[in-house]
């Protein structure tokens, strides 16, 4: 069974439990088959990692005995953060296939793919995929094998090549994994690391009985917060499900903004090739491309979403990217995010600056900020039309990403989620005062007939 609101635009995700699931061990089997067939792998390999959701090990395997029916071999590495999966994907020089939801609540689960070394699928391979599970294929002459493979301390071995740690102070650093992934990986990571690990709801469970995997929303990183102020940390390392996302913590309890994070790794990185390209979207602070202009670095700016900043990321051959949503993308890691990559070049930089984490950040340019704010809404494109109507005047209009109105120090976005039934709003100025009257007159127009107003 496969409802077709589980095809997102780069990936699947839907309930597979309570009351009306919306895919199960069926559909799986029918998307392995449909995946094999578009990808062109009778008679090759694919790798293969799930995250510790519940039934994930069943749909993961009604997957590949669809895809071996197809004639597909696979490598199953089993339990894996997504990007351990891409590490997989990279190392093997195979495409590979995620089951995970991310930070989704915990009656869903999902798929991500990629072609080898971790490159982006494109809008028709997920539009042939969508297709063919619908489809009865007639199974291959040759039917695929199936083996394990187990690359978690390759991939922390990896991981630790990429970034120098030598010289550093030791830190005291909490990791909040919320009972996702980073609970599987942060030990073989960290472990070896001159740093004291204080580790919060580290136990694999998808049921997430702490919190929601979503460090996004401001109660969901409470638990890190609390931590760092009690035992003294240096700062907090907080994980999505899937662990593919990092927010930081600093030293006193606050947060540390993604695109704080973003120009900080960036200057790093343009230190170390200067004139290199950086790639951010259209709803990362404007304190990134300041940053970047003054290290002697190129902009390039992309669409929201994993696929579009990946795709650009190989255009550009850019060094680094970094999303407001604390998704991290380095060259070195194939062009690809890795949450835990981005969480040791902060405790590597941290480490050797003598300051606290705060005051590492302090020097860089700041802009006030909404936050992601989230609405369900009957229709996004009406609502987004009308929000684009108010504003009229008040600054330019883009529509290349949603809509974006960018004024005198100022922006608001207005964006339809890739992955849920959401309209998401983002606005940036430069003093809080201004945030708030942007925000209040969107939320106004978003929010007039819904039960949120």
């Amino acid at each position: 069974m496969i409802q077709p609101q589980v095809f997102k635009a780069n990936d699947i995700r839907g309930l597979v439990s309570g009351d009306q699931p919306e895919w199960d061990a069926t559909g799986a089997r029918a998307i392995g088959a449909a995946f094999a067939v578009a990808f062109g792998l009778a008679g090759a390999e694919f790798v293969l990692g799930r995250d510790m959701r519940a039934g994930g090990r069943e749909l993961s395997l009604a997957f590949v005995e669809g895809a071996r029916e197809q004639g597909a071999s696979v490598i199953d590495v089993g339990l894996a953060s997504t990007d351990q999966l891409w590490f997989a994907s990279g190392y093997t020089h195979l495409s590979g296939v995620q089951f995970t939801a991310s930070h989704n609540p915990a009656g869903y689960n999902g798929i991500k793919f990629c072609l080898p070394d971790a490159a982006p699928i494109t809008p028709a391979l997920m539009a042939r995929i969508v297709e063919l599970s619908s489809q009865e294929l007639a199974p291959a002459a040759s039917r695929g094998d199936y083996r394990e493979l187990d690359l978690l301390a390759a991939y922390a071995a990896h991981l630790h090549s990429l970034v120098d740690l030598s010289g550093s102070r030791r830190l005291k650093v909490v990791v909040d994994a919320g009972n996702g992934m980073a609970g599987w990986t942060t030990p073989a990571v960290l472990g070896p690391l001159n740093v004291e690990v204080i580790g919060l709801f580290t136990e694999l469970d998808g049921s997430f009985p702490n919190h929601p995997p979503n460090p996004l929303e401001p109660a969901n990183l409470l638990d890190a917060q609390r931590a760092v102020r009690a035992h003294g940390a240096d700062l907090a390392l907080v994980f999505d499900g899937d662990a593919d996302r990092c927010f930081i913590i600093d030293e006193r309890g606050e947060v540390v903004s993604p695109s704080v994070v973003t120009a900080l790794i960036a200057k790093a990185e343009l230190a170390r090739e200067p004139g290199a390209t950086i790639v951010v979207n259209t709803i990362t602070s404007r304190a990134v491309g300041e940053v970047v202009v003054a290290a002697g670095g190129e902009l390039a700016i992309s669409a929201v979403g994993h696929t579009k900043m990946t795709a650009l990321m190989a255009q550009h051959r850019a060094i680094f990217g970094g999303e407001h949503s604390a998704h991290y993308y380095f060259r070195d890691f194939w062009g690809a995010d890795t949450g835990m990559l981005a969480g040791l070049h902060v405790l590597a930089m941290l480490g050797r600056s003598g300051v606290t984490m705060s005051e590492l950040v302090a020097g860089l340019p700041q802009y006030a900020a909404s936050g992601e704010i989230n609405t369900s809404v009957a229709d996004p494109a009406a609502i987004s039309a009308a929000v684009a109507s108010a504003f009229t005047g008040r600054g330019e209009l883009s529509f290349t990403d949603g809509l974006l109105v960018t004024g005198d120090g100022w922006w608001l976005s207005v964006r339809e989620s890739n992955t849920e039934p959401l309209l998401r709003l983002n606005v940036e100025a430069r003093d809080e005062a201004t945030v708030a009257s942007l925000r209040d007159d969107a939320l106004a127009i978003i929010r007039k007939d819904t039960a949120d107003e």
